[in-house]
């Protein structure tokens, strides 16, 4: 689920349930209430309610830096039902111990934008910048639904197994847009002609992200 469609989400049934709690003190005649509105009235501020809370926890617990957004403690045995709640609202899917794999993902670039294969944008992983790991570590594109993306080369995914050229300086760059990058498409990641998400997976991570002191470089516009 996108920020935006989740913020939306957050304030409509914010408001749904204030109304049913509005309605339900200040107006509803107490001798006109019955057992079946008031158990359905329950069940829909109940679900309201849960869902906002976990809403709220997500974006206290989340870390976002340069537009990619974390969770750590995920998977971690007896780490509560909430941050359970709050990770299913972000990371869909399996969720490891950190110790294992580390996750990001994002639907913006370094600047907030929404992505768009309508641009061209680049990673740049600094010398000796890229996710430190004993495993390996991937780079995967999405659509909007999380969905694989077709493309002309069925590249779905770029990471340190798929012959990455570095530059000069042994930094990398990611080059994530629709068409080819002359003279890069070693370092290439198709992207749909629309809007798209990025996963980053980390197996196995060094301290240094599990410490929290790795941060994953922002996503730039470069046309």
């Amino acid at each position: 689920m996108n920020n935006r469609r989740s913020t939306f989400l957050t304030i409509l049934n914010s408001a749904i349930c204030g109304y049913f709690l509005i309605r339900l003190f200040f107006f509803i005649d107490l001798n006109s209430r019955t057992v079946q509105i008031d158990v359905i009235q329950g069940i829909l501020i109940g679900f309201g309610l849960a869902f906002v809370t976990a809403q709220i926890y997500a974006r206290i617990k989340a870390t976002k830096i340069n537009g990619w957004i974390t969770m750590f403690g995920l998977g971690v045995p007896g780490n509560g039902m909430f941050l359970r709640a709050a990770h299913a609202q972000l990371f869909p899917g399996p969720v490891n111990v950190p110790e294992e794999a580390m996750y990001w993902t994002t639907s913006g670039d370094g600047a907030g934008h929404l992505l768009s294969g309508e641009h061209n944008y680049v990673i740049h992983f600094p010398p000796d910048g890229l996710p430190p790991n004993h495993a390996f570590w991937s780079l995967t594109m999405g659509n909007p639904k999380n969905r694989f993306v077709e493309n002309p080369i069925n590249r779905y995914s770029i990471s340190d197994r798929t012959g990455l050229t570095p530059n000069v300086d042994s930094s990398v760059d990611i080059y994530i847009q629709n068409t080819a990058p002359a003279g890069h498409e070693s370092n290439w990641l198709p992207s749909p002609p629309g809007n798209f998400i990025l996963w980053l997976r980390v197996y196995m991570p060094d301290t240094a992200i599990l410490n929290g002191e790795y941060k994953v470089p922002p996503i730039v516009k470069t046309k």
